[in-house]
């Protein structure tokens, strides 16, 4: 039988995007509020349009970061419904959360035509931890963290366009942890493909058209299981999950003016619609404990948009970024709980990049998302989640030889 870790660990992941993708995955993306798929300035193109790779110079392009993340500590204030019916009114606040994040890409000089490119990435995760009741008996710790590496090629149908391919290899590792009349301790992980796909078009020198499309791809977390109920071991043994990491499209335009002036706009949608149910399987039955960990819980998530505005203006040896985007939460009223207090979101950026000389730049920028209020009623909470805001701050380095 397959091992076990907890979708749940994913599906609490809260980040930049709606549900638990992560979309800064670089410092220009960072500055730009990820509105850098039809122009490109550095060798984050390896991983946001590849086909951009075709029209970059002939060199090879390094692009690397840090990012810090921070969380503020999410409050939730309102009634609480448990399984046997029982009520109870709280007022609690989750953990602060704060993390860094890597980033790595790399953009070949031309191979005949071709251009080869690599990403190292992280595409969603996070940590959700609660020490109060009742979360604490959902969502005492979740814990994702996630890396993918995608390397890609592209290649020149003719002089204003180019196409790009590339594989997609993700490995996932988390932790859930619960505490209550009834407890669980998992840990797990897995290795899961996929593909993307670009296009990249140049009509005129102003204006640059980019399309471009990663696949979905299942989870299929492996690990241990331990299912307490008080302080009898009811279950210890190996189980299963899947979740999607959803599939995206994104159509982008950006126009640079004859003030060197780019601006961009990036339309994303994300097939979140995969995610229908979350169902575990266990090697074993596990008994009485079947209504909290084994019946399938329904999830029903929605697809979403998201729009995102771009700025770029070089000033001599610095380059100047900014950006705004307007996101929406996958998660409908009827499944938000402890675990993943979703919510709409507006983001702002800021971030400049500076050439010590013609191979080498520096740069730093920050993000900060104002994230709304969420109202929820459901079966088990009547309520409001606050205070969910996000702050972003990513330093980098690229390096041309």
């Amino acid at each position: 039988m397959k091992k076990i870790i907890l979708a749940s660990v994913i599906a609490s992941s809260v980040l930049m995007a709606g549900g638990y993708k992560i979309p800064e995955l670089s410092l220009n993306a960072v500055a730009l509020s990820s509105a850098n798929v039809a122009h490109s300035i550095g060798a984050d193109a390896a991983y946001y349009n590849p086909a951009n790779m075709v029209f970059m110079k002939d060199e090879n392009s390094i692009d690397a970061a840090l990012t810090y993340i921070g969380l503020e500590a999410v409050n939730y204030d309102g009634t609480y419904t448990d399984v046997l019916g029982n009520t109870t009114t709280h007022n609690i606040d989750s953990e602060s959360e704060n993390f860094l994040v890597p980033s790595f890409h790399y953009v070949s000089s031309k191979i005949g035509d071709a251009r080869i490119g690599f990403s190292l990435v992280v595409p969603g995760g996070l940590s959700k931890r609660w020490e109060d009741q009742p979360a604490k008996a959902i969502a005492k710790e979740f814990t994702l963290e996630t890396v993918e590496i995608n390397p890609s090629i592209a290649y020149p149908v003719n002089n204003n366009l180019a196409v790009a391919f590339g594989v997609r290899m993700v490995h996932s590792s988390g932790i859930v942890k619960s505490s209550g009349a009834v407890s669980r301790d998992m840990e797990g992980d897995s290795i899961d493909f996929g593909y993307n796909l670009a296009i990249s078009y140049k009509p005129t020198s102003e204006l640059d058209i980019g399309l471009t499309y990663r696949s979905e791809i299942d989870l299929t977390v492996e690990g241990d299981a331990k299912l307490h109920s008080g302080t009898t071991l009811a279950y210890n043994g190996d189980a299963s999950v899947s979740i999607p990491l959803p599939a995206t499209l994104n159509l982008a335009v950006a126009y640079t003016f004859a003030t060197n002036t780019t601006v961009e706009f990036v339309y994303e949608r994300i097939y979140w619609s995969a995610y229908e149910e979350l169902d575990f399987d266990y090697s074993t039955s596990i008994g009485g404990l079947t209504p909290y960990f084994d019946d399938p819980a329904t999830k029903d998530w929605d697809d979403t948009n998201a729009f995102r505005f771009g700025l770029t203006q070089p000033l001599g040896d610095t380059t100047i970024m900014a950006g705004i985007v307007f996101d929406e939460s996958p998660i409908p009223n009827k499944t938000v709980s402890f675990d993943l207090p979703d919510s709409d979101s507006v983001s702002i950026s800021l971030g400049a990049r500076y050439a010590i000389d013609s191979s080498l730049d520096i740069g730093i920028a920050a993000l900060y998302s104002m994230r709304d209020d969420r109202k929820v009623d459901n079966d088990s909470l009547v309520g409001e989640f606050s205070n969910s805001d996000v702050l972003i701050v990513s330093v980098g380095v690229g390096y041309k030889f």
